[in-house]
């Protein structure tokens, strides 16, 4: 029977198989601590090991509290890589103490006057986004920043609402995002856009559109944003559209929750669909966007259509055939 130090051993050397630092930082503070640790104390040791948190806390330092104590109040002075206290050469080590103890006083009665609202400035939403839609989210990005691009393994990630929650944006899928820290930021500080009616804008609605004023019958699916209907001349079986309920004609004036909404409702379908037959073996994905490109219901609307193994001679081009003569290449 292997002893403790042996099994231990074997996991950390041989089995552990690791997508980051979190097991082997984990273990190294239950080690430390004598066995046992809080999720406080293991979260704290994580976050030593961060580099993308000691980036941001960087920028605050320069941007921030370093600019107000060294322009604004002259008490500090740019120094190298860092600042320095002016004077602090005339300071005897009784009066370092007094000073330090004063600012720790300082801290401790602005924490107690306002809790945990003074870390407002690093929670951008107004409310708790469960893990496991944390997680999705994450996972649809592909843990990259969905705005610049860079890796979670590079800049800490946050979930954002696309349409903020305080001007009515849900905490439904197709409206969070990933965002690394600096791109959450700069979007909650200098994006200027105009939300205040965006809330209204999703129930617009033409009158005399056949898609507006769609059935409810035909609907085999709808989320927030977005449904799903079965096309009514299928160029295969369970052909399915996939709409905005906003009326909008084109792709391209969706709002991105919308087009969020859209393609998880396809994601769903093309499940389902592939579970119901099992002859399906692809698909072809389409939106026809203006006249000359083939619309002719001007609600913008997505294609899903399955295919099956045989169904034509020679599917090789696919969607190029919207100009027969460029389909084979």
């Amino acid at each position: 029977m292997k002893t403790a130090f042996a099994e231990l051993e074997s996991f950390i050397r041989d089995q552990m198989r690791m997508s980051h630092i979190y097991q082997p930082v984990m273990l190294l503070e239950l080690l430390t601590s004598k066995g046992s640790a809080s999720v406080n104390q293991i979260a704290k040791a994580l976050l030593s090991y961060d580099a993308s948190q000691i980036e941001y806390y960087e920028q605050i330092t320069k941007n921030m509290v370093g600019k107000v104590l060294t322009k604004n109040r002259q008490i500090t002075e740019r120094e190298a890589d860092g600042f320095r206290l002016k004077n602090f050469e005339t300071l005897n080590s009784n009066e370092v103490s007094a000073l330090a103890a004063l600012c720790q006083t300082k801290i401790d009665e602005y924490v107690g006057k306002r809790g945990e609202a003074i870390w407002a400035h690093r929670r951008k939403s107004s409310g708790y986004v469960p893990g496991t839609a944390r997680y999705e989210i994450l996972k649809r990005a592909k843990f990259r920043c969905e705005l610049c691009g860079i890796s979670a393994d590079e800049k800490a990630l946050e979930v954002d609402h696309i349409l903020p929650r305080n001007l009515g944006g849900s905490d439904e899928e197709h409206n969070l995002q990933a965002l690394c820290y600096s791109c959450n930021a700069t979007k909650r500080d200098r994006d200027d856009t105009d939300f205040r009616g965006m809330s209204s804008a999703y129930a617009g609605r033409s009158e005399g559109c056949a898609f507006c004023e769609l059935p409810s019958e035909r609907m085999i699916a709808e989320n927030e944003l977005a449904l799903a209907f079965r096309d009514g001349f299928p160029v295969t079986e369970h052909h399915t559209l996939i709409i905005p309920k906003r009326h909008v004609s084109d792709y391209f004036d969706l709002f991105q929750p919308e087009r969020n909404a859209m393609q998880a409702l396809m994601e769903q379908q093309r499940a389902l669909i592939l579970q119901s037959d099992p002859w399906v073996t692809a698909f072809n994905v389409g939106i026809n966007a203006g006249a000359d490109a083939g619309q002719t219901i001007f609600h913008c609307h997505m294609h899903l259509i399955p295919r099956r193994k045989g169904d034509v001679e020679e599917p090789r081009g696919g969607v190029r055939g919207v100009i027969p003569a460029k389909q084979k290449y």
